[in-house]
């Protein structure tokens, strides 16, 4: 069966969809709770939901926003259930992003930012281009600035360690993009920049990177393939 992906304003959201979403990690990490969840609808613009049939397979808290006047979308949090499907659902969610982030910023490239929990992550930032952290290469001082930029706006600013992009807040649970893909990480050697992360207590990798105007506009989004 096809899914299908929706996407609406978080305050849409019911506590009976709260529930059904909180259920997808009821008994395993990262534990995200209705609590949690309520939480997320006051903090995040949007929610997306992937269906296949009835039955949900993922959902995303995201907003399309400019951080110091570039063109962004930010993902709060994704779960992605742990299925066959798993980077089909990965796949649909990002597209109906990405589709709405080139409606938002026409002709411009936009900033993906996330928090990763495994390198099974960085499959969501497939296809874009400089993407930071990333195996084998060092961080400028820019590159430094937007962690702290996302850290600001994930409200964390105070736990990044902009050399290593690991954010380690007091308390959990913690947004991320949580996703396991039956393909294993891109690239090889991926798991070297998560070796060190222990997203039990709630640490997390702090990655971003670029759409192109000119990909975005083509449609071969990225992360589609």
């Amino acid at each position: 069966m096809a899914l299908t992906v929706t996407t609406k304003d978080t305050t849409a959201l019911s506590d009976a969809e709260l529930e059904e979403m909180a259920n997808l990690c009821v008994d395993r990490e990262p534990n995200f709770d209705i609590g949690f969840l309520s939480k997320q609808r006051e903090e995040w613009v949007l929610v997306t939901q992937a269906r296949e049939g009835e039955r949900l397979r993922g959902y995303s808290f995201e907003t399309l926003e400019r951080i110091g006047g570039t063109p962004s979308l930010l993902v709060g949090l994704m779960l992605i259930d742990r299925n066959a499907k798993a980077d089909q659902t990965l796949r649909a969610i990002l597209h109906d992003q990405f589709r709405r982030a080139l409606l938002a910023f026409p002709d411009e490239d936009v900033l993906l930012g996330a928090r990763l929990s495994s390198p099974d992550g960085l499959r969501a930032f497939h296809g874009l281009q400089d993407v930071v952290p990333r195996v084998g290469y060092r961080p400028t001082g820019e590159d430094r600035a937007w962690a702290r930029r996302l850290a600001k706006r994930f409200g964390a600013e105070k736990w990044i360690d902009d050399h290593t992009f690991v954010l380690s807040p007091p308390a959990i649970p913690v947004g991320c993009l949580d996703y396991a893909s039956a393909k294993g990480p891109i690239p090889d050697g991926a798991a070297t920049l998560f070796e060190h992360l222990r997203p039990e207590e709630g640490q997390r990798l702090v990655v971003f990177g670029w759409a192109m105007a000119e990909t975005l506009a083509s449609g071969k989004l990225p992360a589609t393939s």
